[in-house]
């Protein structure tokens, strides 16, 4: 993570934008050596299939979960 301070940012914000877009690496940004912001980059989003990927093959669902029930229920 890359930390500067505001008025650094400031002089070269554009330098930093284009660093983070470029390597995805966060900015912390301090104010008299307290950190205020943190500039991220915005990752893209994963497709449903890419974020369930892993799990392809590994579930099962029970067809008879829809099945109507004619039973009553003890109360």
């Amino acid at each position: 993570m890359i930390t500067v301070s505001k008025s650094e940012l400031k002089a070269k914000m554009l330098e930093y934008f284009r660093k983070v877009e470029q390597t995805g690496e966060e900015i912390l940004v301090t104010s008299h050596g307290k950190p205020t912001l943190r500039v991220v980059p915005i990752a893209p989003k994963a497709s449903v299939d890419a974020a369930f990927r892993d799990l392809q093959g590994k579930v099962h669902i029970d067809d008879t979960v829809l099945e109507p029930e004619t039973e009553e229920w003890d109360m």
